[in-house]
């Protein structure tokens, strides 16, 4: 799916999807049907596009920048098939989830292979800071998964401790996406600043998801509506709704993550749009857009810059 600020990288995208295809070969059949199964299902491409407005906002214009989106992408497809299990989702970009079109084994498997494949193209770029930066980040997600794991089905999680989570299971792959892609570029003045535009923009774009969780539609969001709460997941509207609510409704919503149970799904989305939880989501979320879009402005004028300050923009506005 493409949107107005991949135009700037047009060229650089539709080269990076050559790429993923190519490097989705495999002598082993299963592999490349699934693999294609989930290039063919779109999806918003956002991490492998920060990448390519990173780089390219930095002037560097090597072949090796059309790798690094590739490698990001393959590591967060990798990442998606795992959750899916975890979370027994049936349902992703509207169609069915691997796990439920071929089952739990085999995405595990293609997930293995799309992240070890991710690794040898990392070897391929040959760069040391880029790959400390990777391994490192998915080290970080990792733990990030295995937090929320935990956290399942507690009430009592902190809007302090959902923070530490979002960032490490969702914003850091959006970091180490812009970090990698200015460490490449070799601008050293910059790294900290774009490594700070990623962790914003990740930090927006998840607590957002977790709004549309209470205001969206299953058909725009291409998954199923109630999905986090079914699942016992303590996002910041329902910490927001438990912390500051009618102690009824409050009561409510904490008995539905103990039992991890979205039986009462239209009562409690209700609850929540009506406590001023989602606001204050959103409130949250602007400021991460606001310091995602101060990172870059120091950057020479370009579409690049603009087209950065648009994603963070479209993090926060988008209905899906």
């Amino acid at each position: 799916m493409k949107y107005p600020f991949h135009a700037a990288v047009e060229k650089d995208f539709s080269a990076v999807d050559r790429l993923i295809i190519d490097r989705l070969c495999s002598r082993v059949p299963l592999v490349e049907e699934i693999g294609h199964y989930l290039v063919e299902a779109g999806g918003k491409r956002l991490r492998p596009l920060v990448v390519l407005l990173t780089t390219n906002a930095c002037g560097y214009l090597g072949k090796d920048r059309l790798k690094l989106a590739a490698v990001i992408e393959f590591l967060h497809t990798a990442m998606l098939l795992h959750d899916d299990v975890v979370d027994a989702s049936n349902l992703r970009r509207g169609r069915e989830t691997v796990n439920a079109a071929w089952g739990n084994p085999a995405s595990v498997l293609v997930g293995d292979f799309l992240h070890s494949r991710a690794f040898e193209m990392m070897v391929e770029i040959g760069h040391m800071k880029v790959m400390q930066i990777l391994s490192h980040s998915t080290n970080i997600i990792a733990e990030g998964e295995v937090q929320q794991l935990a956290n399942l089905g507690n009430p009592h999680i902190t809007e302090k401790i959902y923070l530490q989570v979002i960032k490490r299971k969702t914003a850091t792959l959006f970091q180490a996406a812009s970090h990698s892609a200015v460490a490449l570029s070799g601008q050293v003045e910059n790294e900290q600043a774009l490594s700070d535009f990623g962790l914003h923009l990740g930090m927006a774009f998840q607590l957002i998801d977790d709004v549309l969780d209470y205001e969206g539609s299953t058909e725009l969001l291409g998954k199923n509506i109630g999905d986090d709460l079914a699942e016992g997941k303590v996002t910041l509207p329902l910490i927001v709704t438990m912390r500051d609510g009618d102690k009824k409704e409050a009561e409510i919503v904490r008995t539905a993550i103990q039992q991890r149970s979205a039986e009462n799904l239209n009562e409690i989305v209700r609850i929540v749009q009506n406590n001023g939880a989602l606001d204050y989501t959103r409130e949250l979320a602007n400021t991460e857009r606001n310091l995602a879009s101060e990172m870059v402005c120091h950057l020479p004028a370009s579409s690049y810059r603009d087209n950065m300050i648009a994603l963070a923009d479209f993090a926060v506005t988008r209905e899906y």
